[in-house]
């Protein structure tokens, strides 16, 4: 189950991070500090899509925020913290879907619908991450892989060297998850890209329809 979940959650991710990309004039909706540099490149060369870029950075910060502030109320009222963020999670990629399928195409990234749509998405994969740091603890993450992949090829450097048995073992229990992750993601990213070149807008349907498929299978225990 925790390795299924994993494999949701990094899947929709690179479809939400590359169809969001190409939807919303190089906005990243998930790997969020990319924007930095996509905010360069709108500045050189005149690109739209300057705000919703700069807008990005302290929206997730609010929603990660809001998602830390909620957490801890509900777990004083008993209440299933992961299943809520999770539907909350579905709203925000059906809302983005909606506005992105009505509206769109945006040929102006700093459109208030632009915004709309980009900012919904960037919302729900800021609380997927919330729920990586908070619930899904023992995962590797599934949005932000520089870090895992890099521990990745340390632990086979390691492993090729020779390490300890304790050692070895937990550098082989590491190693399947954040290999399960990065392929994910990046089937993820694939499919994002043909279903926009396909579908144009329409693609980001398909999100919300993976998030509550990763809403049946958020649990507790499987953190």
């Amino acid at each position: 189950m925790r390795f299924l979940l994993l494999a949701l959650l990094s899947l929709n991710a690179g479809y939400v991070d590359a169809a969001g990309f190409l939807a919303l004039h190089g906005l990243f909706t998930t790997h969020i500090t990319g924007n930095f540099v996509t905010l360069g490149a709108s500045l050189a060369f005149g690109a739209s899509g300057v705000l919703a870029k700069l807008l990005a950075l302290p929206l997730f910060f609010a929603v990660v925020s809001a998602a830390r502030i909620g957490d801890r109320a509900c777990e004083k009222r008993g209440w299933p913290s992961l299943r809520i963020l999770f539907s909350l999670q579905v709203a925000l990629l059906a809302l983005g879907a909606l506005i992105a399928a009505k509206l769109g195409p945006f040929p102006d990234g700093d459109s208030w619908p632009a915004l709309g749509a980009g900012g919904a998405l960037v919302a729900a994969m800021a609380l997927q991450n919330a729920a990586h740091r908070t619930w899904l603890t023992s995962m590797p993450p599934s949005t932000i892989l520089t870090g895992p992949i890099t521990q990745m090829t340390i632990d086979v450097a390691d492993l090729t060297l020779g390490l300890p048995p304790e050692r070895r073992a937990a550098a082989k229990s590491r190693a399947a998850p954040i290999a399960l992750a990065v392929a994910a993601f990046a089937t993820g990213c694939g499919a994002g890209a043909l279903g926009y070149v396909t579908f144009k807008e329409l693609c980001l349907l398909a999100p919300p329809a993976l998030a509550l498929f990763a809403l049946c299978l958020a649990r507790p225990e499987i953190a």
